[in-house]
């Protein structure tokens, strides 16, 4: 099954979501910020600013234009900074086709209101839950690039959708299972990023796998306690949308979020990490709305009230791991 796809947003994730869909047979539109990217998109089928080196396929085209990115395409994959996405989405809003489905490709928490991206898309676009999906597994963007072989969830209120999409986007490399929980794939997409900050910050520090296994599942405990507590479905956070990704963010040096903690553990600040590159790392945009959110619900969580204090710069790195081991023993379960 396959059609006109629009790919809003054409950083590494963007790109690389874009070669999934033109292996599963799709004709793709790139919506680029910069003209400049685009047109090097179009002549040189390489996307040198995030992917380089990697041959794009000829069915991806791009554009700076919202109306042309958009035309005739019945999916729209959003794929750019969570934190930008209200202030973003009115752009492309009025040029959607009446019954368009939009897919989120972003993992964060909106600071503020503390929405889901599902939840500000619904909001800003004026679509309902039936319209509005969510991709979310173990997929480091070079990787799907290169297109190694990797599965993912899609996931839909409507599971006719979902199935839809799964259609769309099963390309030979890449294999997508569906899901009803729309809230917990995005918990656990977005609270990942979280722990990839802690776990590399402990890597920064020169800790080995014991701490950062220690971390991992701590921080699967934490995503579970928070996205149960919301209503998520726990086996969600068991599969490839909670613990698939959370091993490959904590695990791999591809992870943005990984890389930015192992810096911060090595002693760079947050402003000098932002300035030295043009990836974002979601998890220190989300942490405080995260660590907000789970208080709101009455959650104890430590791992993510711990990095808001590191990226804030109220509390160093080592003095973390500190308070970490200091804190109160208590039972493992319950």
């Amino acid at each position: 099954m396959s059609g006109k796809v629009a790919v809003v947003g054409a950083g590494s994730w963007g790109t690389a979501f874009s070669i999934v869909l033109a292996d599963a047979g799709n004709e793709v539109t790139m919506w680029a910020r910069r003209e400049e990217l685009a047109a090097s998109i179009n002549d040189a089928h390489e996307n040198t600013d995030y992917l380089p080196g990697i041959e794009l396929p000829h069915s991806i085209a791009a554009t700076n234009d919202p109306e042309r990115a958009l035309a005739g395409a019945d999916t729209v994959v959003l794929a750019i900074p969570s934190q930008t996405l209200r202030d973003n989405l009115p752009t492309f809003s009025p040029y959607l086709q009446k019954d368009a489905v939009l897919v989120s490709l972003m993992k964060g928490v909106e600071l503020g209101s503390l929405k889901r991206m599902s939840e500000v898309i619904g909001e800003v676009a004026d679509v309902g839950p039936e319209r509005i999906a969510v991709v979310s597994g173990p997929n480091l963007a070079r990787e799907i690039a290169r297109r190694e072989p990797a599965a993912s969830v899609v996931a839909c209120a409507d599971e006719e959708v979902a199935q839809r999409l799964q259609k769309r986007c099963h390309s030979p490399a890449f294999r997508p299972y569906t899901s009803v929980d729309v809230l917990g794939c995005e918990m656990g997409g977005a609270y990942k990023n979280v722990v990839g900050l802690c776990v590399g910050m402990a890597v920064g520090l020169g800790f080995g796998d014991n701490t950062t296994a220690s971390l991992i599942t701590r921080g699967l405990a934490e995503t579970a306690r928070l996205a149960m507590k919301l209503g998520a479905n726990p086996l969600t956070l068991m599969g490839l949308a909670g613990l698939g990704d959370l091993v490959a963010t904590c695990s791999s040096p591809l992870s943005r979020n990984r890389t930015f903690g192992e810096k911060l553990g090595q002693g760079m600040t947050v402003e000098e990490i932002y300035a030295s590159t043009r990836q974002v790392a979601e998890g220190a945009k989300s942490c405080s709305s995260i660590r907000a959110l789970a208080a709101q619900h009455g959650v104890d969580v430590p791992i993510a009230e711990h990095v808001d204090e590191v990226v804030a710069g109220r509390l160093s790195t080592s003095e973390l791991m500190e308070r970490f081991i200091a804190r109160d023993t208590k039972a493992e379960i319950g």
